[in-house]
């Protein structure tokens, strides 16, 4: 797949995309990242992509035109139609499926937003979706820009040695044959342990040296629901819970009413 960056600092990426999965995912093939300075599309000898906003405040903001003429003249080259995501603190929070579903595109165009904000003209009647990867705001989209498309890039077949990869860790949703990726939608990842087997008095749980799998599946299930509820309990809302899942949550509610009686809380 294509992925066309627009922004006033193309060179922002050079470093990034030269090392680790994205330079990985370019040597491979499976993704081309084309990076287009957005100055070359403004129509006056200055170069001005930006100005003062209506209404009055502070900071400076996006013009439209730049930007529709550097998208029409991708839409121009390729013949076609494709996903054009605005990064934003005003866009939909970033998730997996959204990057599953990029990740099924053959071109996707990212505008890299700077200043105080982008015309919004181009939220409404340029940009296919608004994109933000949190809820804190960072001077421009670029690293946005690069969250998106190394989230995307691991998900296409052969960027990552093991397949399996990408199914298994926190927040996949799509199966193996086994379930087992199926069954941890939506939670946090287990607890994960490498040699050596003891570090500063530190060791490993005994159930992972057991070599039973099914009492390490149902330990690893555990921890994980252990942790979602700890850190992002509101991940188990739409989480793909059974009923023993739903036995371990309420003991877990119950050991914190108990220590929070016992500690006269």
């Amino acid at each position: 797949m294509t992925f066309n960056v627009i922004t006033i600092f193309p060179d922002f990426f050079t470093s990034m995309l030269g090392q680790g999965l994205l330079k990985r995912a370019l040597a491979g093939g499976q993704v081309s990242i084309r990076l287009h300075d957005l100055r070359d599309f403004a129509d006056d000898r200055h170069r001005t992509v930006d100005d003062r906003p209506f209404g009055g405040g502070p900071g400076m903001v996006f013009k439209p035109e730049p930007l529709f003429r550097a998208v029409d003249a991708l839409r121009a080259e390729s013949g076609a139609n494709f996903p054009v995501i605005l990064l934003s603190p005003q866009g939909h929070l970033f998730r997996e499926e959204i990057a599953e579903d990029l990740s099924r595109q053959v071109r996707v165009a990212l505008i890299c937003g700077r200043y105080e904000g982008v015309d919004e003209r181009v939220a409404t009647a340029l940009a296919t979706d608004e994109i933000s990867i949190g809820d804190y705001v960072l001077a421009g989209g670029e690293l946005a820009a690069a969250v998106v498309m190394e989230s995307v890039a691991r998900l296409l077949p052969g960027v990552l040695g093991n397949e399996e990869s990408p199914r298994q860790e926190s927040f996949a949703s799509s199966a193996d044959g086994s379930g087992e990726a199926d069954a941890r939608r939506g939670l946090l990842d287990f607890p994960q342990y490498t040699r050596p087997l003891e570090f500063r008095g530190l060791g490993v749980p005994d159930v992972l040296l057991s070599g039973d799998h099914q009492e390490i599946r149902r330990w690893r299930r555990r921890q994980a629901l252990i942790k979602t509820w700890r850190r992002r309990p509101d991940l188990l809302e739409h989480a793909a819970l059974d009923d023993r899942d739903r036995e371990v949550l309420e003991e877990l509610k119950r050991e914190v009413a108990t220590a929070g009686r016992n500690s006269g809380g």
